[in-house]
């Protein structure tokens, strides 16, 4: 069984007008120690997708339909009292911004501390004592020092190291990391990167990283996830994915990396925007930006299809499979 199992989650935001859906059955796992990369553009309902597994859906946000299954227990259906007990212990969140996620008024290790007491019954130094040593393992200088400082006096990558430490204090199995280097430059991001990836590796923690980055996603995940207007349309191993991605939209995030592109010559970018979720096309919602649209993806969403170990949702896709398959058993 998967230690974390989301099933057909529909989530929606109650607006004048109707209901907005912002994720359209969207079905994944995650097994202990595993490392799951979310990618897509701004907007696609990859951190609406991470805020769902944990409830933390503000109004008027709410989850229509599906389940979360955390070693086989719904999250979706249990209570605030209930989720108190996994949100910070068993699951934790790295968010984008540190200085929106620390307490600005209170120091660095009364934030750790309150953490820890929040969901153990242990004295103020022997918690002071874990949050020291949560800090050296994020390899900040001048640890004991750092517990007495407020955010404001630490840099952006110090701050981000504090997060990563505060995540850390309760030995949660999964740590779900929302864009966690958007703030920094990029030798920052890097080393918070490595940082991340080698503790989750030492604890056996399962990670889910949510970013736009493909870059990184081929460095860090095993498996990976591409969101489109709120729905997955492609997900497999992270390394089948970038050698051979199928959905024309998982390629043209491909062809518009940097080191894709050919000295002296415009960088690729795929046409037009995601959709605003108050006009998600019909059928496939990429068809408006598709050079492979046909009449059939512009009136059908697409159903799952298997290519390899990857699933794809698209029309194009499913038909060349088939074609394939026909060949095969001429020449058989």
């Amino acid at each position: 069984m998967a230690l974390l199992e989301v099933k057909n989650l529909d989530v929606r935001f109650a607006v004048r007008g109707g209901d907005l859906q912002a994720l359209r059955k969207i079905s994944f796992s995650l097994d202990k120690g595993e490392r799951l990369g979310l990618v897509g553009e701004s907007g696609a309902g990859k951190s609406v997708a991470a805020f769902s597994i944990l409830n933390l859906i503000a109004r008027p946000g709410y989850i229509a339909g599906g389940e979360i299954l955390f070693e086989g227990k719904n999250l979706a259906a249990m209570s605030d009292r209930e989720l108190r007990k996994i949100r910070g212990n068993r699951i934790a969140m790295i968010f984008q911004d540190p200085m929106m996620t620390l307490n600005p008024v209170l120091s660095i290790g009364t934030q750790m501390v309150e953490a820890i007491k929040a969901h153990r019954r242990i004295s103020t130094k022997a918690a002071r004592d874990i949050a020291l040593d949560r800090l050296k393992q994020v390899q900040i200088p001048s640890p004991e020092k750092r517990l007495d400082q407020y955010p404001h006096e630490l840099s952006g990558g110090m701050r981000q190291r504090v997060i990563i430490a505060i995540a850390l204090l309760l030995d949660p199995e999964i740590i779900i990391a929302d864009e966690p280097t958007t703030a920094l430059d990029v030798t920052i991001q890097a080393e918070i990167m490595a940082l991340l990836l080698e503790l989750c590796e030492q604890r056996n923690v399962a990670l889910m990283l949510i970013t736009h980055d493909l870059g990184v996603v081929s460095q860090v995940t095993q498996r990976m996830l591409v969101m489109y207007a709120g729905r997955i349309i492609e997900q497999g191993p992270t390394k089948e994915i970038i050698n051979d991605a199928q959905h024309p939209y998982t390629q043209g995030l491909i062809n518009a990396l940097p080191q894709m592109g050919e000295p002296g010559r415009r960088l690729f970018q795929i046409p037009g925007a995601m959709p605003s979720l108050a006009k998600i096309p019909t059928g496939c919602p990429f068809h408006p930006r598709c050079q492979f649209a046909t009449d059939l993806c512009k009136q059908e969403m697409p159903e799952y299809v298997t290519s390899g170990n990857v699933d794809v949702a698209c029309h194009e896709v499913r038909k060349l499979i088939e074609e394939e398959k026909q060949q095969r058993e001429m020449t058989s």
